[in-house]
């Protein structure tokens, strides 16, 4: 019996990592990509098949799918959206270049991909994308302007596409985490670094005594609230396998929490709530 495959994007650590090794280890036929080479040679030597895919390298997209079709003989199961990109800082000191690249790497990119799998899966008459958003498509935190606009935006698309493809038995779902362990945090200093001028921002106060504590104290603690990346992996399966998926899983306490908070609290007041976190 032919193995199942999925296409897994943004493996080199965290969610993606996690979710490729235990669908490995589960008999899928996984396809775990990674933004760097030296990332996909690491999991190649687990036994893993790994290759490049960076979302703002259109070439680097089209190579991964037409490598999936040539190891599979041109079909696809699954597609899982997964890696993503920060840039903290104030809405006011994010420059349109770099809002353009957030987009390029949390939008963009993931709808040039989907848009090249949907052939596959509609040749072979089925087929699950699944794109991980997060707490942030449905509700705001300050500082995080620019992954919130691209969650917000994910999500609209996905939605959209989920209707459009009632009419196949394509399966199109959201995941929406709340706080999971990563190092999403760490990798997030690269964007905060390259395109956040905060010195000389009217905020550097709030930075210097809020967010730069956040970024940089390696002995944070936790929050409370935060699971491991297999609570993820453990919804992605549930999503695969699920006979009749539901449209959108919440995944952590905190995403279930502000769902909650949006559909009960008046606007003002969610507000209120959200500036003290």
């Amino acid at each position: 019996m032919r193995k199942k495959s999925i296409l897994i994007t943004g493996c080199s650590s965290g969610i993606g990592l996690d979710a490729a090794y235990r669908l490995h280890n589960l008999g899928w036929q996984v396809f775990a990509t990674c933004r760097k080479q030296i990332d996909c040679d690491r999991l190649k030597l687990d036994g893993l098949e790994s290759f490049v895919l960076d979302y703002e390298d259109p070439i680097s997209i089209d190579s991964a799918v037409q490598r999936v079709i040539n190891l599979t003989g041109g079909t696809l199961d699954a597609l899982f959206n997964n890696g993503a990109y920060a840039i903290p800082g104030a809405v006011e000191d994010v420059s349109r270049e770099a809002l353009r690249q957030a987009f390029e790497v949390n939008f963009f990119g993931w709808h040039d991909l989907i848009i090249k799998v949907i052939p596959i899966m509609r040749s072979q008459k089925h087929g699950r994308i699944i794109n991980c958003s997060s707490v942030l498509g449905f509700i705001p935190m300050r500082w995080r302007g620019s992954y919130v606009a691209t969650k917000y935006a994910l999500e609209g698309l996905t939605d959209t596409l989920r209707l459009e493809m009632r009419d196949t038995n394509i399966k199109v779902i959201l995941l929406q985490p709340g706080p999971i362990t990563s190092k999403f945090r760490e990798n997030s200093i690269v964007g905060f670094e390259k395109w956040i001028n905060w010195k000389t921002s009217a905020r550097r106060e709030q930075y210097e005594l809020i967010l730069s504590k956040r970024l940089y104290n390696k002995s944070l603690k936790k929050d409370q609230f935060e699971l491991p990346a297999s609570a993820v992996t453990k919804v992605l399966i549930k999503a695969l396998e699920d006979k009749v998926p539901r449209s959108k899983y919440m995944i952590t306490t905190p995403t279930r929490v502000a769902a909650l908070l949006k559909r009960l609290l008046p606007n003002k007041w969610l507000d209120n709530f959200m500036a003290q976190r």
